[in-house]
């Protein structure tokens, strides 16, 4: 440790509190006189009205969240919300904003939804003097403050290069040309229905696809998960999927959208609908872009049925009105643009992705160098 840097046990650098009301999630107001902090990830998680239930903050305080370990640094009197907020007041040789930087350091194991305040009990909080403490929250505080600001271009970025390809896939089917057709899914598509099925799991062998792995657009590699492969043929009694086939959830989550782009042999289960269209009249690719589209996910989700968790029955899915080019030519032509658009989108995306977790790594040098006495 660096010299004139002192530690105390985590416990005795905080000041004993007098809890106000607690008030449960469920009662929480859209708005209010008075913010609730909780637990939560937002900022701020509701409002209330009964200032009898307010917190005076004199000094800046951390909130921690006793399940969440997210830490919030608060400055104003507020209401408390629900169970799991522990306030925590450092004692004068500390300054708040220190004391919730170096909180921040903490590496805290995660025990789910059981309590961790047991694990900040174990802590040593080191510290210099105010002076010192002073100097290094002003450039923590800086330092900060620019990668914020970077952070939200970056998220600003990334929503746009979401956005334009959104619109430029919602011109496709909304804008249409001459040569449509209208007619239904089940009309030109054939399903192969692997829902209700869940196959044996093993640790290795082929791949099982399920629709935690179907994301929209893409098919995602986690959870990993495996079927013997002398299951294969037993368990593949309702058809083959091949090469460019499009996947589709029925629920759980509902209408999401994807394709199959290898051609090793592999197992589906559990709420995901094959279809394989009629190659002759429409493009698989052309269909994948045509489900993701926000005309066919409103009809979709239109006759989704289930109060907690939407799903749609084969049977209604068949009967989705949809529409696309009568040449197959045309059909290829838009997917051509589609992709090239799509590629654009994904690799804009990655780069943004990777700036958003440099700022994050930065973040967590900074916080390091700040509390092993390197700044």
């Amino acid at each position: 440790m660096k010299a004139g840097w002192q530690t105390k046990p985590f416990e005795e650098c905080i000041e004993k509190v007098t809890y106000t009301s607690k008030i449960q999630r469920k009662d929480f107001l859209e708005d209010g006189a008075y913010p609730i902090i909780s637990q939560e990830d937002a900022f701020i998680n509701g409002y209330w009205d009964n200032e009898d239930d307010l917190y005076k903050v004199k000094t800046p305080i951390v909130v921690f969240g006793d399940h969440t370990k997210i830490l919030k640094y608060v400055d104003f009197d507020f209401v408390l919300g629900a169970d799991g907020v522990k306030i925590l007041p450092p004692r004068d040789f500390l300054l708040p904003k220190f004391f919730y930087y170096q909180l921040q350091t903490a590496n805290l194991d995660s025990l789910g939804y059981a309590r961790h305040y047991k694990l900040l009990k174990e802590l040593e909080i080191a510290y210099p003097s105010r002076a010192e403490q002073q100097r290094i929250v002003g450039i923590l505080d800086a330092a900060f403050d620019g990668i914020a600001t970077a952070k939200a271009n970056a998220e600003q970025n990334l929503q746009n290069a979401r956005a334009l390809f959104e619109s430029y896939l919602q011109s496709v089917f909304t804008q249409r040309g001459e040569g449509w057709m209208d007619t239904v899914i089940g009309e030109c598509i054939r399903f192969i229905d692997y829902r209700g099925k869940t196959p044996q799991k093993t640790e290795s062998g082929l791949r099982l696809i399920t629709a935690k792995n179907v994301k929209m657009g893409y098919v995602q590699d986690e959870p990993r998960e495996f079927v013997a492969p002398d299951s294969y043929d037993g368990w593949m009694t309702r058809g083959i999927p091949k090469f460019g086939d499009v996947l589709f959830t029925t629920e759980a989550p509902l209408a999401n959208v994807a394709q199959l782009e290898t051609d090793e042999k592999v197992v589906f289960a559990q709420r995901i609908i094959i279809m394989q269209p009629d190659a002759s009249r429409l493009d698989s690719t052309f269909l994948k872009y045509l489900l993701l589209s926000q005309p066919v996910q409103q009809r979709i989700h239109a006759k989704g049925t289930g109060a907690t968790v939407q799903g749609i029955k084969a049977s209604l899915l068949k009967t989705i009105e949809i529409s696309f080019p009568k040449s197959v030519t045309e059909q290829r032509q838009l997917v051509a643009k589609l992709d090239v658009l799509r590629e654009e989108n994904q690799r804009l995306e990655s780069l943004y992705q990777r700036k958003l977790a440099a700022l994050d790594e930065l973040k967590k040098s900074l916080l390091h160098q700040a509390f092993s006495g390197a700044l």
